[in-house]
């Protein structure tokens, strides 16, 4: 009786698991080799899925040769390269897509040192300009009431962009001067109201 045969593998309490996996195994496909494929290698491009079976002498050997871009033109290597970058999903630049398209505003730009990205932020969300170049949020926040009062002394409503604003103080600085009304001083009051008006704007922000 041979008490080393493989049909006392399944009664032993410690049985010879490598002969039971050598067994079960299909053999390897290495051609003169009658030794068990316990390993699996790749078939190869257009066979994703598929793999021969081969003993661990002859899939090292295998692996050594194997190259899944064999045969392929140099341009459709470097395309599947930068593919696989992006999970083989398309990319654009931001503002280029069908939506970006259609806005003027977004997009890339083309400059001197590469692109410049923008994009629509309507609602100021994102700190960027809001309508007739007002930071977003503070032409529409509630005004203070020395802010209001400055506005009136411009003869400016509570809705006056920082363009109105820059506009107005030129406009009556160049009327109050006395440099520009032969030297007439009656209205350095109201100039210097105007001035001190303008800068507390400036100071919050509104001009």
């Amino acid at each position: 009786m041979k008490l080393d045969s493989k049909l006392f593998d399944h009664l032993r309490v410690k049985p010879d698991e490598n002969r039971l996996l050598r067994d079960s195994a299909p053999k390897c496909e290495w051609e003169g080799c009658d030794q068990p494929g316990l390993y699996p290698a790749p078939k190869g491009r257009g066979q994703e899925g598929q793999y021969h079976r081969f003993c661990l002498d002859h899939v090292r050997e295998y692996n050594k040769g194997y190259n899944y871009f064999s045969g392929v033109p140099d341009e459709d290597v470097i395309a599947q390269q930068k593919a696989d970058q992006t999970g083989n999903r398309p990319t654009w630049f931001v503002g280029v897509n069908a939506y970006g398209k259609g806005r003027r505003r977004g997009g890339a730009r083309r400059t001197g040192h590469g692109y410049k990205f923008e994009t629509a932020d309507p609602f100021g969300l994102f700190g960027g300009n809001g309508p007739a170049g007002e930071p977003p949020g503070q032409a529409r926040r509630p005004l203070k009431r020395l802010e209001r009062k400055a506005l009136r002394h411009l003869n400016l409503e509570d809705n006056a962009t920082k363009q109105d604003i820059k506009a107005r103080f030129k406009e009556l600085v160049k009327r109050l001067h006395p440099d520009h009304n032969n030297g007439d001083r009656s209205s350095e009051d109201k100039l210097r109201e105007v001035i001190q008006a303008y800068n507390y704007l400036r100071q919050a922000g509104l001009a």
